[in-house]
């Protein structure tokens, strides 16, 4: 049986108004999960401490938009 404390979703603090969010929860062993707010049992990306490093970076940078 899992006794993993249940994750701690957190939405982003530019989330609009028109329901454009995006929610992120630390793993406890390390890395990151992220998820469409509106569907939180739809899909869910999972990322390395790295991996996030560079999302954030490309995002800060422009380059996903």
């Amino acid at each position: 049986m899992d006794q993993s404390p249940p994750l701690a979703w957190r939405k982003s603090v530019y989330s609009t108004s028109n329901d454009n969010c995006v929610e992120v929860a630390v793993l406890p062993g390390g890395g990151w999960l992220l998820r469409d707010s509106k569907n939180p049992h739809g899909p869910i990306l999972r990322m390395t401490g790295r991996e996030w490093q560079a999302f954030i970076g490309s995002l800060k940078r422009g380059e996903l938009d």
